[in-house]
């Protein structure tokens, strides 16, 4: 592939680092009215968004998960911080489960830690995810790195702009390939977890 399009897959790989994570310590620590909940996960998830115009968090997603019980309950038509951090799971989960699969997961911990007397809660969790999900990006980025060096070994013979276009397919598909593969793991990972429970 040509030297503006190595750049531009580079920058866009660098962006990783810069992607919205919201870190503990950003959680306001008092209750907040969904008009806030929603404000602040907005103001803070802005860069994951692909369009402008796209919500990150809406009233009727906030009470459509309360009402299938994936987020516990507000008190008093008000969210916690513990809410919020299960809302935020939710968020990252959403783009590849469907909420019955997030729920199979984020069900036990909510039962198990969201206001529980345990030495973990939810917070602390979320803490741990977090630290793991940070150190995990590098990885990500050199994984990334790889396919795309694959992909532009691929499709030599074709001509110019056939071999740019068909590089590019590659790249994509491999993409594709490494996430399809993931959620076949987790898919198993959830059929299995949720068999034990039963």
């Amino acid at each position: 592939m040509n030297h503006d399009i190595d750049a531009h897959i580079s920058a866009i790989i660098d962006q990783l680092s810069n992607l919205a994570h919201i870190r503990p310590g950003e959680i306001p620590n008092i209750d907040l009215y969904m008009d806030q909940v929603t404000s602040f996960m907005d103001e803070h998830l802005q860069s994951s968004r692909r369009y402008e115009k796209d919500k990150i968090l809406t009233k009727t997603m906030i009470n459509n998960y309360a009402k299938n019980k994936l987020l516990p309950p507000p008190e008093k038509k008000r969210y916690s911080k513990e809410h919020m951090l299960v809302l935020i799971f939710i968020y990252y989960m959403k783009g590849i489960l469907p909420l019955d699969d997030i729920k199979a997961i984020l069900g036990p911990v909510t039962d198990r830690f969201f206001k529980s007397d345990n030495a973990l809660n939810i917070e602390d969790i979320y803490s741990e995810v977090y630290a793991l999900g940070k150190e995990h990006i590098e990885k990500i980025k050199e994984d990334v790195r790889s396919s795309y060096q694959k992909a532009s070994a691929s499709f030599l013979e074709a001509p110019g702009q056939d071999r740019e276009f068909l590089q590019m397919f590659s790249f994509i598909c491999l993409l594709c390939f490494d996430i399809y593969l993931r959620k076949q793991i987790i898919e198993k990972l959830i059929d299995s977890w949720t068999e034990t429970d039963s």
